[in-house]
């Protein structure tokens, strides 16, 4: 068994590097050709993680839309859509959010270990909580993740948790697509936090792929690893 799942990190931003901006809406970065494409990506991964901060703010179903690829995953034995996966340290998620009322599949939680007594309580039935480390740590999540059967993971945000997978080296793989405008907001949601990253100038990524779907580019990155 790998140690852990092949990582797959998945974002599309502004070229000023937001996921969003501060209205109550929705900024919608993609178009339809790329959403399906995101679809095709959902679809062939075992599971998706998102942080607890993107549940609160977007609610996001986090489902295999297209029937068809929901029946080929059933007729290659896999449940119709990924499991879902979330982290959070202070366990402020409402169990009534769409990523634990809709689909079928199994709901992962994770959180730090002093934690994970009051997260249960709160989640009750919803999902499956598991504590991972204080402070939670990266690693033993994917150790977990492993040791439930994941071996393709999708990494869908937001900044926090792309900031936090990035810096401690367990990306396989990173698409990034962009859109054609600016936010131009200091206080925007961004890609990433700063941090420390080991993909920096003396470590390039390779550029494994670049592809114009409509008005937005996707970039298929391949980080060094050394393991």
């Amino acid at each position: 068994m790998r140690p852990r799942p092949h990582v797959l990190l998945s974002a599309a931003a502004s070229l000023d590097g937001c996921l969003d901006d501060t209205s109550s809406t929705r900024l919608l970065l993609s178009n339809e050709a790329d959403f399906e494409r995101v679809d095709e990506v959902r679809a062939g991964v075992d599971a998706i993680l998102v942080g607890a901060a993107t549940i609160r703010a977007d609610d996001p179903r986090l489902l295999v839309c297209s029937e068809d690829r929901r029946l080929r995953r059933v007729r290659e034995g896999l449940p119709p859509t990924p499991v879902k996966v979330t982290l959070t340290e202070s366990g402020d998620l409402d169990p009534a959010a769409r990523f634990f009322t809709t689909g079928d599949g199994d709901k992962l939680v994770y959180t730090t270990t002093g934690a994970l007594a009051s997260v249960r309580e709160r989640l009750g039935r919803a999902a499956t909580v598991v504590g991972a480390g204080d402070p939670l740590d990266v690693h033993a999540v994917l150790a977990d993740l492993a040791g439930r059967g994941i071996g393709r993971l999708m990494i869908e945000g937001g900044g926090a948790v792309h900031t936090m997978f990035l810096t401690a080296g367990v990306v396989d793989e990173l698409h990034l697509v962009y859109a054609p405008f600016f936010v131009g907001q200091a206080d925007a949601p961004r890609l990433v936090r700063p941090a420390v990253f080991p993909q920096g100038p003396d470590r390039r990524m390779t550029l494994a792929e670049a592809r114009q779907i409509g008005d937005v580019v996707l970039l298929r990155y391949l980080p060094h690893r050394d393991d």
